[in-house]
């Protein structure tokens, strides 16, 4: 029963610290957001489309030598 109580007091003082550390931080704007996942996804999208030039190159240069 000690173990239990000791488990749960625990999880509270967890949580209370949690709490506390979640009040210092700084949340961004919905602007700062939405600019952000903006960048992500441009960024993403440019990735892909490199790798997935440089994949299809490399296909068909792989094809070229092994016939």
């Amino acid at each position: 029963m000690d173990k239990i109580k000791l488990i749960i007091q625990k999880s509270k003082d967890f949580l209370k610290e949690a709490q506390i550390e979640l009040k210092k931080v700084t949340w961004p704007t919905p602007k700062q957001t939405v600019t952000s996942t903006g960048v992500v996804i441009v960024v993403v999208i440019v990735i892909s489309l490199f790798l997935g030039l440089v994949d299809y190159g490399l296909a068909k240069i792989i094809r070229l030598v092994l016939g």
